[in-house]
């Protein structure tokens, strides 16, 4: 038993340090595109506001759609929960990138329209609270956020940061706007925890960081917002 936890353990090491691997060979790659980017810069303006007038208008349905609160989040569907405590998102989950503040029927959110920038979440811990559009594209990248409000007890999000600084594709930050003072969310998925030593924080970490939720595998965890 010992030693097949240990090979799993050595497997998913293996396979973050690849990802790794990747993600600075992408980093290197991008540098190189930026230079060619900047050619283009005067006809992304020219587009930008061909955009900007059909979002005005109406017509666009990825980022229009306001409540009152924000921009739509895309989202269609339904919590369900299962015999582990974990929620699914049982509907559609929307990918538009957004420049708008995204309102969204879930709270932290665990996908929907998002900002094209995303979260640092390379084991990074914010002391204050993130951006929700910015910390939806980390999950799409394969994070784990973990979020906690004022009555979490101060050991359990100190050992929950702990765990988060040494874990890539992971965050965690305060948020008030939660029904539980620890919750754990994914792309698609979320379960409120009891405490740090909750056996389902372990679980949920080996399944959701880069599991098979995820819309974008292997995508950067960092050079994005660090704030």
């Amino acid at each position: 038993m010992g030693s097949a936890k240990n090979n799993s353990a050595a497997a998913r090491k293996a396979r973050i340090d690849e990802m790794r691997r990747a993600e600075r060979s992408r980093e290197r790659r991008n540098r190189v595109l930026t230079v060619a980017a900047s050619v283009v810069v005067v006809a992304g303006l020219v587009v930008g506001g061909v955009v900007l007038v059909n979002s005005q208008s109406g017509k666009s349905d990825s980022a229009a759609g306001s409540d009152g609160k924000g921009g739509s989040s895309g989202d269609s569907g339904h919590f369900t929960t299962g015999s582990d405590g974990v929620r699914t998102w049982s509907g559609k989950l929307s990918r538009t990138h957004v420049t708008t503040k995204v309102s969204y029927p879930m709270h932290p959110p665990v996908g929907g329209n998002h900002n094209p920038v995303w979260l640092n979440c390379n084991g990074d811990v914010y002391p204050k609270p993130v951006q929700d559009e910015n910390a939806v594209h980390a999950l799409e990248h394969g994070a784990v956020w973990v979020t906690y409000t004022a009555k979490a007890p101060k050991a359990d999000v100190d050992a929950l940061a702990a765990k988060v600084k040494k874990t890539p594709y992971s965050l965690m930050s305060p948020y008030e706007n939660q029904t539980a003072p620890l919750i754990l969310s994914a792309w698609g998925h979320q379960v409120s925890v009891k405490s740090a030593s909750d056996p389902e924080v372990d679980k949920f970490f080996a399944t959701y960081v880069q599991g098979k939720q995820t819309p974008e595998p292997g995508a950067s965890c960092t050079g994005g917002m660090m704030k």
